[in-house]
């Protein structure tokens, strides 16, 4: 009986522990590489970022495939996978980080943390605002990259069309495991 006992107090712990853990599977990241004035739009979105995120630490992990990003036009796509981010050699972006002070509550927070791109990690601070709708937690933000801190090149030829610093959106909708 003891044993039953202590088997279902483990049992119940771990059902709390795992249920702090969220996850989403269909965040959005949109790059933005845009000069401004220019004619062309250099953006892409990618709709299938997948992400975890621990309520309990304010542990973010964000993980992206690079040729999940689409852009307007193929070939803008084409150079953005072959050219700049050898998305065959390179095949994800990540960001393993922490929200810090997370409460549980909805507001601005500082998020802090190790980016990837390119195969070259830097650390990042930004804010992210974290939203509760309907049992979701949805985390947002908006910060920006300069291309060279990731050893992606901007041509001279491109450089009236791609910029060397380049804005990212996120927007993470999480919902429980």
């Amino acid at each position: 009986m003891k044993k039953l006992a202590i088997l279902v107090m483990v049992l119940l712990v771990s059902s709390i522990t795992f249920s702090q853990k969220m996850i989403a599977r269909a965040g959005e990241i949109k790059f933005d590489a845009t000069v401004p004035g220019a004619m062309d739009e250099v953006i892409g979105t990618n709709k299938t970022v997948s992400s975890i995120f621990d309520k309990a630490t304010g542990e973010l992990v964000v993980q992206a495939m690079v040729k999940s990003f689409k852009f307007k036009s193929p070939l803008m796509e084409e150079h953005f996978n072959e050219n700049y981010m050898e998305s065959d050699k390179l095949p994800k972006a990540t960001f393993k980080g922490k929200v810090i002070n997370y409460d549980a509550k909805a507001g601005s927070y500082d998020v802090e943390g190790d980016l990837t791109i390119h195969g070259v990690t830097n650390k990042v601070k930004t804010k992210m605002t974290i939203a509760n709708e309907g049992g979701k937690v949805i985390i947002s933000g908006v910060f920006t990259v300069k291309l060279s801190d990731y050893k992606l090149e901007v041509p001279a030829l491109a450089k009236k069309t791609l910029a060397e610093t380049a804005k990212i959106t996120i927007k993470l909708p999480l919902e429980n495991k």
